[in-house]
């Protein structure tokens, strides 16, 4: 089957987004499929205009997309895709639109019941002023500033107090002018991947000194991880449905990452669902695969199937 991978893209996950594309392309080839990659945005300057039009689009069967935040995950390629015909894997234009804004994403779950720590939005420019009076009623430091549509930890802050506030405000308007302020949730970082809507086993994130960022969650070492997450059992089967209760509320497809704090209180909070979850040496969604026992190429391949099943096709079929 012809498969095109489209990765880069111009947001400020484009690195982590080239080293998702370069592995899964590699496993696909591996799996016998013709592979061919596009790097959206790259040092030819590659467009969106550019990709509808490229020879590597018209010639394939599926579109894997690789891309990790900005247009690639927030709805905009899968809208262009679904204009040209062509099947991709992951979910479609409203999901992903909903799962990129934060703030959107929270009122759908709580509306469902699910919890999720509680948070107010503010404009960038209002926040220098108002966010501190605002912080008591989420209940107090130690809060959690991050811009409503960045994934990988980029722009994210944990304020322990009030002296910290205007720096975390100033990082996150870097990248976008709405922000999240959200009550810090003491306790474990979990995290759950589901393919199709098989629910994979839980894992328990523990980075070095406390906090999950950028480049704990990239360089190999700065983090451990446990899979299955050393939790009871009763507990990992509430986690598991409440995961999957929050992909579909959301209306995800094909697969995601869906991202928790299980608090000291016992209640798991849902934080945000990344429907682009990475493909790299230290990415979850593998780890969690692997302990169901798929090899990276079946995992793949796995996706690439759920992309197929809305177009009715039976399933992708190497070299041809």
């Amino acid at each position: 089957m012809n498969i095109l991978v489209l990765m880069g893209g111009t947001s400020a996950e484009r690195e982590i987004s080239l080293k998702t594309g370069a592995a899964v392309a590699e496993a696909l080839r591996g799996g016998g499929h013709d592979v061919s990659t596009y790097d959206l945005g790259g040092a030819a300057g590659r467009g969106v205009m550019d990709f509808v039009a490229s020879p590597e689009l018209a010639d394939a069967a599926v579109v894997f997309i690789a891309l990790h935040g900005g247009e690639g995950e927030d709805g905009r390629i899968q809208a262009l895709l679904d204009l040209v015909g062509k099947p991709y894997t992951g979910s479609g234009v409203l999901a992903s639109a909903l799962c990129m804004d934060k703030s959107f994403s929270k009122m759908v779950l709580e509306r469902r019941g699910i919890p999720t720590p509680a948070w107010f939005e503010m404009s960038g420019s209002a926040a220098s002023r108002e966010a501190g009076g605002k912080v008591a009623s989420i209940g107090g430091y130690p809060i959690v500033v991050k811009p409503v549509n960045q994934g990988s930890t980029i722009g994210i802050s944990i304020v322990g107090e009030e002296g910290g506030l205007e720096a975390a405000i100033g990082l996150a308007r870097g990248y976008s002018e709405r922000l999240i302020f959200e009550r810090y949730i003491r306790g474990r970082e979990l995290s759950v991947a589901i393919v199709g809507e098989e629910v994979f086993p839980v894992i328990e994130i523990v980075p070095e000194d406390g906090f999950y960022d950028y480049e704990r969650k990239y360089t190999r070492g700065k983090t451990s991880y446990h899979c299955p997450a050393d939790i009871d059992g009763a507990l990992s089967a509430r986690i598991s449905r409440e995961a999957l209760a929050a992909y579909r509320a959301l209306g995800c497809e094909g697969y995601a990452r869906v991202d928790l704090r299980l608090g000291e209180d016992g209640i798991p909070y849902f934080l945000e669902i990344n429907t682009i979850p990475g493909m790299t040496e230290t990415s979850l969604v593998p780890m969690a695969a692997a302990e169901r026992g798929y090899s990276f190429g079946e995992l793949v391949d796995a996706i690439v199937k759920e992309a197929l099943k809305k177009t009715g096709d039976a399933g992708p079929k190497a070299g041809g």
